[in-house]
């Protein structure tokens, strides 16, 4: 069945604020104080951020393909497996999603916000930081991060096993994600996808949130630029080696 271009960019934005919601709402609980999830550890926030990509694959992905990330949008397009015509408008509607899921976290941890006296764990609800203050290792680990979420996705579901049950594929991509924060978060995050980093960013800067602190936006080009080279790297290498 295909479905119309409005309701795949409804899929998109549903779909994105469904991943912001599971993955920095899981951050909010372990890092903000008073919830009853604080300190519950870094393997809380990749269950986070691995279900918030596996439930809208699930949901969506036979919709609008569940992009949820503009990198993946932009590295289908370079390898022609997604209109360039449908790029602009999918990655609009996954900025929209990604500000509506992250208005969510907000309201629902409000309190919370109020009694963080720390700026580093209310910034880390809302974006990425380099754990070192290295610029270079944040773009290295956005980069390798992102090639290898969209390569490992793309082998998933494009795949023989995967477009046969994309069920199952999708929650291949979801144990990729929770695999990778565990593996590849320390230094980062990361982030592996602009949207869930600038929006979130961009709110963080506006907010009536107390003791916020810096939104540091001399960095903030790299969790944009970096996954989206990662993405087109990954997907090119998908494209050559293991395309059918």
């Amino acid at each position: 069945m295909e479905y119309s271009l409005m309701t795949k960019l409804a899929a998109e934005c549903v779909g994105t604020a469904i991943l912001m919601i599971f993955g920095n709402g899981a951050v909010a609980d372990v890092d903000l104080e008073g919830t009853k999830g604080h300190h519950s550890g870094w393997l809380t926030i990749a269950m986070g951020y691995g279900f918030g990509v596996m439930f809208p694959v699930l949901m969506f992905g036979g919709v609008s393909g569940a992009h949820i990330n503009p990198a993946m949008t932009l590295g289908q397009a370079v390898i022609g497996i997604f209109p360039w015509s449908q790029v602009l408008p999918y990655i609009l509607a996954q900025l929209v999603g990604a500000a509506l899921g992250q208005l969510v976290v907000y309201a629902c941890y409000f309190p919370h916000y109020r009694m963080t006296k720390d700026p580093s764990p209310i910034l880390g609800t809302f974006c990425t930081t380099d754990a070192s203050g290295s610029l270079v290792n944040y773009f290295i680990n956005e980069f390798f991060g992102t090639l290898v979420l969209v390569l490992g996705a793309l082998c998933c579901l494009q795949g023989p096993w995967g477009s046969r049950g994309l069920a199952a594929a999708s929650i291949v991509v979801g144990l990729i994600v929770w695999g990778l924060v565990t593996s590849l978060g320390g230094p980062t995050g990361p982030g592996l996808n602009p949207a869930r980093d600038l929006v979130p960013r961009f709110l963080h800067w506006i907010l009536p949130v107390p003791n916020k602190g810096d939104s540091r936006w001399r960095e903030a080009w790299i969790p944009v630029v970096a996954p989206i080279i990662g993405a087109i790297v990954g997907a090119v290498i998908f494209k050559v080696l293991f395309a059918a």
